[in-house]
């Protein structure tokens, strides 16, 4: 093909661009429905083009829909990672068609559990009798696992990622990206503490461009007489703002809807947030957040 004719391959059309998608933005569990339409009802995952590389965040059921997209962008390269193996954050990946399909190749990135067992174990143990009916070794693509070093920066190329642990029942990872003089943090699943704000939340957010923050519930229903919701692991959209406040974030994304939630009640939390954070998002399937846009192809 004579080269004013050539073609820019996906991972080309990447090279200089830092966006963030979201696929999945609910916690705990998927809620299809005419009440949850505009938001959306699959479990989180977020995907982050950047520098040239494929980044993926969780594998809720966003990842069965991501993974749709990406049949038509093959061959697939792409780095995955969990936050931990909590059901409404894997659920997803036996459902991720192109991770079947022979010529793709996936990194997956996650943290030793407390009691030991690695990432691959736990994806592996979700795919056996009597829980599903074909085992991760069907998966056709190239997988490799990788054990991370909590708080030791993981390079990948120029892409920086840096980690720290959440305050979340078993334990979970909190995430920073790093390109080009720009940064997204990607925080869920996460408790606040009621005295002060978490140091590793703080350090990983710190002057970010975008603050991804689990904020499942509002003050009112966190610390309810009737049901408190303290100790679940989640936390509110008020403590989201004095987090990015606090860490002079730019931008601020409320993230990990609860599925009691419905258009309408997020719709009302997204106004109060903005009052008092005015750069903010309430996150939604098919937003794009542009940190560096892609180059104009024509």
């Amino acid at each position: 093909m004579p080269k004013h004719e050539q073609q820019n391959t996906p991972m080309q059309e990447m090279q200089d661009q830092f966006t963030v998608h979201f696929w999945g933005v609910r916690g705990s569990i998927p809620c299809p429905g005419a009440e949850t339409v505009r938001y959306g009802g699959n479990t989180p995952c977020v995907e982050m083009r950047v520098g040239g590389k494929r980044l993926i965040f969780d594998g809720g059921t966003g990842l069965r829909v991501l993974g749709q997209y990406l049949l038509s962008h093959m061959p697939v390269e792409a780095c995955m990672f969990f936050t931990h193996t909590h059901w409404d954050h894997i659920q997803g990946f036996p459902f991720f068609v192109p991770a079947f399909i022979p010529g793709n190749k996936f990194h997956l990135y996650g943290a030793v559990a407390p009691q030991g067992a690695t990432l691959q174990q736990r994806l592996n143990d979700q795919m056996l009798h009597p829980n599903f009916p074909v085992p991760l070794q069907i998966m056709g693509a190239q997988l490799e696992f990788h054990d991370l070093m909590i708080e030791e920066p993981l390079l990948l190329g120029e892409v920086k990622i840096e980690t720290a642990l959440l305050n979340h029942p078993g334990e979970a990872v909190g995430y920073r990206v790093n390109w080009g003089g720009y940064a997204a943090a990607y925080i869920t699943d996460t408790e606040h503490f009621p005295d002060r704000i978490d140091e590793n939340v703080l350090k990983l957010c710190r002057n970010a461009n975008v603050m991804i923050y689990d904020a499942t519930y509002t003050d009112e229903e966190y610390y309810s007489t009737k049901s408190s919701r303290v100790g679940w692991g989640h936390s509110t959209w008020q403590e989201a703002v004095k987090v990015a406040k606090a860490a002079n974030a730019e931008k601020l994304v409320i993230f990990h809807h609860d599925p009691l939630h419905n258009d309408d009640f997020l719709d009302r939390v997204g106004e109060q947030v903005a009052q008092q954070f005015p750069n903010s998002l309430m996150a939604r399937e098919g937003l794009t957040i542009q940190l560096i846009a892609p180059p104009d192809p024509g």
